[in-house]
């Protein structure tokens, strides 16, 4: 088996996991990403757990660090957080890979009992799906005799792989999801789409959009939308997102409006969003410098570019994966005050409303975005404006604050009793609690 080395980085020293002067962790949440260093999944992750911990305790974040990177470095995280990073000798072939994959309960046990993590006082287990296989249910659940929890954040189809159903990430997505919804003691879902493919007698099923914390976002400050209307893309399109109908939108624009517009591509250059997304460069080459790749940035990058943004844009394709995810950067965008400018997929329309957080798009094509642009373009800037207060106030309904009582009820097991919630419900959707 691989060899295994670990560390601790939390707000102080490292230090064990129950040390004195913090609580001794009762959850434990899983992972294998380049966590905390971030994109969307790890922000999951560092969400999910902090509306996960209940008020008084620590949640320990066990993440095995893929692949061969270098370990990362140490950075704060909040106080009721500890985080344990493996570091493995990955690599190699297909059978490597999978005896991997299968060993990694072991180790984080191995890592939890190095903690003093007393391992059958948990409260529960949390893993995101990717993680989840015969080998994780039997382990965990045999050794921590504790809830086991699955985030299930998408539902891939066939068509977004070459080889269709006959890709190997493909099956063991399919795979995964049908042992999920069999044996995890509890199910957190990211769209109601979701809950109803994993609705079953006796399956407790809680729907969670993506968090924010609202608080890491400032004030927007965007130039005059009557000067030139800044859109932004934040993220690797990949096949999930339509760039090429957003430039073709464009494109189609009079050309007094169309030089109005300046789009900003961040998560990607020029070449690798011709060669993963739907880009063509001869349109690229068409906007010219109206155009700005920014390539992978940080984090910190981003939600400036939001803030200098006055929309941003997402237009997906309804139906199949769309529906079932939930994209992340649309509560990001609201956080940060800046509208969006999207079409209708997963629940979206349960919180953007036209005109209001938004421009809703009547539907995915160029035609549609082009409209779509001609009603930003002729906003003025008091009604930028109100849009954007909008825009933040409906960002506190994603707040990790706001979904703190039900999450961390659900994930330990405490939702039937004090909170009401029905397990055997197949709508076991609980809504946020405002936050004042």
């Amino acid at each position: 088996m691989d060899s295994m080395k670990s560390h601790e980085t939390a707000t102080a020293p490292a230090q064990p996991a129950n040390a004195p002067g913090g609580p001794v962790p009762r959850l434990v949440m899983v992972a294998a990403y380049r966590f905390p260093h971030g994109d969307a999944m790890s922000n999951r992750l560092l969400q999910l757990a902090r509306s996960a911990t209940p008020p008084g305790t620590s949640t320990l974040i066990v993440n095995d660090w893929p692949g061969n990177d270098r370990p990362p470095e140490p950075v704060a995280l909040p106080p009721e957080l500890r985080l344990i990073t493996l570091s493995a000798t990955g690599g190699g072939g297909r059978l490597r890979r999978w005896m991997h994959r299968q060993g990694r309960p072991l180790r984080v046990l191995k890592a939890l009992r190095r903690a003093g993590v007393p391992i059958r006082d948990l409260t529960g287990v949390c893993l995101p799906l990717g993680l989840w296989n015969l080998t994780t249910w039997v382990v965990l659940r045999s050794a921590t005799r504790c809830p086991l929890t699955v985030d299930v954040l998408e539902r891939h189809e066939p068509a977004q792989f070459p080889r269709g159903r006959l890709a190997p990430y493909f099956i063991r997505h399919r795979w995964h999801s049908y042992l999920a919804g069999r044996l995890a003691d509890r199910i957190i879902a990211i769209s109601t789409t979701l809950q109803r493919r994993f609705a079953r007698p006796g399956q407790p099923i809680l729907v969670v959009p993506p968090q924010v914390d609202c608080a890491d976002y400032g004030e927007p400050a965007p130039p005059s939308v009557k000067a030139s209307l800044r859109l932004l893309y934040a993220g690797t399109a990949g096949s999930k997102d339509q760039l090429a109908v957003v430039l073709d939108g464009i494109r189609r624009l009079p050309e007094p409006e169309r030089r109005r517009v300046r789009l900003s591509i961040a998560g990607m250059t020029r070449e690798q969003a011709t060669l993963v997304s739907d880009l063509e460069d001869r349109a690229v080459a068409d906007l010219g410098e109206q155009i700005t790749f920014l390539g992978r940035v940080p984090r910190d990058r981003v939600v400036a570019e939001l803030g200098a943004a006055h929309f941003s844009v997402l237009v997906r394709p309804p139906g199949g994966y769309a529906d079932a995810g939930f994209p992340s950067k649309v509560p990001e965008s609201l956080a940060a005050g800046c509208p969006v400018l999207l079409n209708h997929t997963s629940d979206l329309g349960s919180y953007i409303d036209d005109g209001r957080e938004g421009i809703v798009l009547t539907g995915a094509d160029a035609d549609d975005v082009r409209d779509g642009l001609q009603r930003a373009l002729a906003l003025d800037d008091a009604q930028w404006w109100r849009m954007s207060r909008h825009a933040r106030e409906r960002a506190s309904a994603f707040d990790y604050r706001a979904w703190a009582p039900a999450v961390s009820a659900f994930v330990t097991g405490r939702a039937n009793v004090e909170d009401g919630l029905d397990p055997v419900s197949r709508s076991a959707n609980v809504r946020p609690t405002r936050s004042t």
